[in-house]
């Protein structure tokens, strides 16, 4: 099972001295019926209404978290599989930063959120910590990486943390960050993952500021899908912009596996 070191016993700050935007080790020590989204729907307003029943069975064990990872063969391009003491080191230093208060109607209750977001994207822990088992896969292409998670939440709600990811496009639509020295803005929008698994929710989250001394765009787009209590975690980007298409289809090739593995099946062969 992979776990984490907490945030707090990082060395945060060696990131932004080095103006790198990927901090690595060295900085190192997370519709309708079915729960899709209907215009103008929550959410938290679906779930409310008909709560999910796992369709499989199955408790999620370590190994099958493994077999459930997709691999390069999974997602369009040129992604090359990095090994996972690397994947697990991957954090973008310019999501460290407060946020800026006085940019919500609700401060306190807003701005937390809105908190919450970039701690969680830095993180990479967007559902909250894992119960049960996990895994995870990285992939890079360019200057872009993706990460890939399957976890249990055996423990917790995972429907929670989807309908928290529901609210922040309307509740974080654009605000501030500051790390002390430099101010970046932060948009997040809503966007329509595939519609697998018991329920799904997809951001695409874009971070405006200097780094290094220039002025960098980096752009995440984030699809999360939830299947019984275990769910699956896609989160790609980076300077080069849209990976959209790449995250739409690991959500889509990695809930078939984890359904698969949950069945007691062996996942299908990966596409050529």
């Amino acid at each position: 099972m992979t776990r984490r070191p907490p945030r707090h016993t990082r060395v945060l700050s060696c990131a932004l001295a080095a103006g790198t935007l990927w901090a690595g080790a060295a900085c190192s020590d997370g519709g309708g019926e079915d729960g899709s989204r209907v215009p103008g729907v929550t959410a938290s307003q679906v779930a409310g209404e008909r709560r999910q029943t796992p369709s499989p069975a199955a408790t999620l064990t370590e190994s099958g978290a493994r077999a459930a990872l997709i691999t390069e063969a999974d997602i369009e391009d040129d992604w090359t599989q990095v090994k996972e003491t690397e994947a697990q080191n991957w954090h973008d230093s310019l999501l460290i930063g407060r946020v800026d208060v006085s940019d919500f109607l609700t401060a306190k209750a807003q701005a937390a959120d809105c908190q919450r977001l970039m701690d969680s994207l830095f993180d990479d822990d967007l559902l909250g910590r894992p119960s049960g088992v996990s895994a995870l896969r990285g992939f890079t292409q360019g200057d872009s990486r993706l990460l890939y998670q399957v976890a249990s939440y055996d423990r917790t709600d995972p429907q929670e943390s989807l309908n928290w990811l529901a609210s922040l496009p309307q509740e974080c639509d654009q605000f501030t960050v500051t790390d002390g020295r430099e101010q970046r803005t932060v948009q997040v929008v809503d966007t329509s993952p595939p519609a697998v698994g018991d329920a799904r929710e997809g951001l695409r989250v874009t971070v405006r500021g200097p780094i290094g001394g220039t002025e960098a765009t980096l752009t995440l787009d984030v699809a999360a899908v939830r299947v019984g209590n275990d769910a699956i975690t896609v989160t790609a980007g980076g300077l080069d912009g849209d990976e959209q298409d790449s995250v739409e289809q690991a959500a889509r090739l990695g809930t078939q596996r984890l359904e698969d593995v949950l069945a007691g099946r062996t996942p299908a062969a990966s596409p050529d």
